[in-house]
């Protein structure tokens, strides 16, 4: 079984926006379940089919495995559940880790977050300035989480 161990932080000012090539991603879900998620994304050209389980602290199961193009976009098109989410993703080291940004687009226009996958939820990293606020326990979160409850709907971000 692969474990992702993931932390998530809300970001402060813009500078985070001179760093990284940002990158288009499509993503749609085939199950939202709060004890497994089912994932379609496109990226960059590639199809990928991800699964995972329910998460615990800052860790979860998961599993991915790459998907013909085609396949991938005609999951999205036709069987995942809306709205999609689409963001750009931008991949930044920094201090030996690589952060990645995620802004939001679409209905969760505004938001924008960081997530940074680590050996272990006791390892010790450095945070960047940009890095703000840690979210990783709050579920409105997760990406799965905004099909359901879009950031655009929120009153208290």
């Amino acid at each position: 079984m692969g474990l992702e161990i993931e932390r998530k932080f809300l970001l402060v000012g813009d500078d985070w926006r001179s760093l990284g090539e940002p990158v288009l991603l499509r993503q749609g879900y085939l199950c939202a379940d709060p004890m497994r998620t089912v994932r379609v994304r496109i990226e960059g050209g590639q199809g990928v089919l991800t699964i995972k389980s329910k998460s615990i602290g800052a860790t979860r199961g998961e599993w991915e495995y790459p998907i013909p193009l085609d396949e991938a976009a005609e999951l999205l098109d036709r069987l995942c559940e809306r709205p999609l989410v689409e963001k750009t993703r931008r991949r930044i080291e920094h201090a030996g880790f690589v952060w990645e940004v995620d802004e939001f687009l679409g209905e969760n226009a505004g938001l924008v977050v960081a997530e940074i996958e680590l050996p272990s939820e006791d390892t010790a990293f450095e945070r960047p300035a940009w890095v703000g606020h840690e979210v990783t326990g709050d579920k409105r979160y997760y990406n799965s989480s905004l099909i359901r409850n879009p950031y655009s709907t929120w009153t208290n971000p």
